[in-house]
């Protein structure tokens, strides 16, 4: 963007020539020529060259105070003031004040209240200096000129105002994007850059001539609002029409104020400043109007953002509630649901609820993954459009989803808890009748002969008591969870009790052997030990008999023979003991 300088490259001459430009301007470089002429014709002729200058100058001057008069108008009409004669309305300074005050936004100094000269020339010098102080260049204007109602002066502050606020504001883009231009090269560039390659009547290399047919100010309104001037239609020839066209067309529809008529422009020398003047004011618009359109794109693509964020939230909500209402409705079918009582019926259960665990809980567990994502699109989004951050309704987060779907969970458990709880006991009731058989087994031996064999059983069976007893808590566990799937209605109780009953029975039969066994255990070795005493006793009788106390060969042979007879008379009682055993 290149930047207007403060001041227009030969924009700054005052509007009408004086009295020592037209001399000037009498005078012709080429002095010989006029030598050579007859006097009388020589006065004639520049009689009229210098009425024609005065004449062209007059036109001028009329032009553009009434284009001023316009512009000055509608400015003020934003605070409801409007002047008639511009000379005149901007002596006292109050005008001139409220002017600047609505171009620049600014409060300027209150005006001094009052008729006198001395008043309008204090209020006018606030505003004169106001402009210095905003760096404007005011040259050979003073105070008095203003409040005297000096045309040229007047005219000449007014356009310096019209620079100042209206044309040293224009940036246009070059290529280079280096180049900077002055406000009057700047403005004439935008203008060239509208109307190139679409309008090839329109050629406009100045602010005089190059609007005369009025066709530059219709592609102009055209390049912008196409619907409202039908370029095709309009031809160069028809000057006026265009004019008017133009002129009428931006006044209704685009709100600009006509600061020109037809035959203002139509003229062999349009005034450049009055054109200047009513054309800026088109840029003004249009890149108003062009700021507008990027501002309501880039509110719209908020707005986009809005309505997607807002369609997301919708879905998210949507979304939400379906979880939370198929878990709530699935943890009441666990919850509730009570076996059948035939193996059919649980089969089906047991087919439902795996069913539930492998096909449907797995698509539901995705979608509870794809609301977090989802609630993370949103936030992320907000973020960007620097908003607050989606809350999601009360029940709705992410939160209040992970409590019920920890609720579901729990629910699975405790219905798989009662399906563990029975294989558990189906594990533990094989367990416990088999270790059952073994001991009886053990229990039933038939212990050894003799006194030394029988203590060796004995011992055994010690260690033996000492296992089935510290059995005796896992055995009642068995009973302990046969208890608890009755408590819980498991379908298969009445099996559950029939092995727990079996167990109870094997572990009583058990308890009975080992009791049994111990006692005959005790007889018989109390057996044993009579029976070695009355072999110790027989022994001493045969020997006292014996002449001299000694044993004869035949001892040993009689010995032996008691022995086989206590042996015999000990296994009739092990069997006898045994029989008894097995009557129990």
């Amino acid at each position: 963007m290149a930047q207007i300088p403060g001041e227009v490259d030969n924009m700054e001459g005052l509007p009408a020539s004086n009295n020592n430009n037209l001399a000037t301007r009498w005078e012709s470089p080429d002095r010989g020529w006029e030598r050579e002429q007859p006097a009388a014709s020589t006065a004639a002729a520049s009689l009229f060259e210098c009425s024609r200058i005065k004449a062209l100058a007059d036109e001028r001057e009329a032009v553009q105070k009434k284009t001023f008069t316009k512009w000055v108008n509608s400015h003020l009409a934003r605070v409801g003031c409007h002047i008639g004669d511009l000379y005149v309305d901007l002596r006292d300074g109050f005008v001139l004040t409220r002017l600047l005050e609505v171009l620049s936004g600014e409060q300027l100094p209150r005006p001094t209240r009052g008729r006198m000269r001395i008043h309008s020339l204090e209020n006018v010098d606030k505003a004169l200096q106001f402009l210095k102080e905003q760096r404007v260049h005011l040259e050979n204007v003073g105070s008095h000129d203003i409040v005297d109602g000096n045309h040229r002066l007047t005219l000449g502050l007014v356009w310096t105002i019209i620079l100042r606020f209206q044309i040293q504001v224009i940036k246009i883009e070059t290529e280079d994007n280096r180049e900077t231009r002055s406000a009057k090269d700047a403005l004439l560039l935008w203008c060239q850059m509208k109307t190139a390659g679409n309008y090839p009547e329109v050629n406009i290399q100045n602010f005089t001539t190059s609007w005369r047919d009025g066709l530059a100010f219709n592609a102009l309104i055209h390049r912008h609002r196409p619907d409202l001037v039908d370029f095709s239609k309009l031809t160069k020839s028809n000057a006026n029409y265009n004019l008017q066209r133009a002129f009428r067309t931006a006044e209704q529809h685009l709100g600009l104020a006509r600061l020109l008529d037809p035959e203002d422009v139509n003229m062999e020398a349009p005034d450049e400043k009055s054109i200047i003047t009513y054309v800026v004011s088109f840029y003004h618009y249009f890149s108003k109007m062009k700021a507008l359109a990027v501002e309501g794109k880039r509110i719209g693509k908020v707005l986009d953002q809005v309505l997607e964020v807002g369609k997301i939230i919708e879905r998210y909500e949507e979304l939400a509630a379906e979880l939370l209402a198929w878990i709530h409705r699935t943890v009441g079918l666990i919850s509730n649901q009570k076996f059948a009582n035939s193996l059919s019926g649980v089969q089906q259960q047991l087919q439902a609820f795996t069913a539930y665990c492998t096909l449907e809980k797995p698509v539901k567990f995705q979608e509870k993954g794809n609301l977090e994502v989802l609630l993370f699109s949103i936030q992320s989004k907000l973020r960007a459009c620097n908003r607050r951050l989606f809350v999601p309704r009360e029940g709705c987060g992410i939160w209040d989803i992970d409590k019920a779907w920890g609720e579901l969970e729990k629910a699975e458990h405790e219905r798989e808890k009662l399906e563990l709880l029975a294989q558990r006991f189906d594990h533990k009731v094989a367990m416990r009748e088999s270790w059952l058989n073994e001991n009886q087994r053990l229990v039933s031996q038939v212990q050894g002969v003799g006194c030394p064999a029988v203590e060796a059983a004995m011992k055994k069976h010690e260690a033996i008591e000492a296992d089935i007893a510290a059995y005796e808590e896992r055995v009642q566990g068995v009973a302990e969870l046969a208890q608890a799937l009755a408590a819980e209605g498991y379908y298969d109780i009445r099996r559950v009790a029939a092995q727990r009953d079996s167990v109870l029975r094997q572990w009583a039969l058990l308890t009975g052997l080992v009791g049994a066994r111990r006692t005959r255990l005790e007889q018989n070795l109390a057996l044993q030990k009579v029976f070695q005493e009355m072999v110790y006793m027989v022994d001493w009788m045969e020997e006292m008999q014996v002449p001299g106390g000694g044993r004869g060969c035949g001892w040993s042979a009689r010995r032996e023979g008691r022995m086989q007879t206590l042996k015999a008379l000990t296994d009739s009682w092990s069997w006898r003991g045994k029989g008894r055993d097995r009557r129990r």
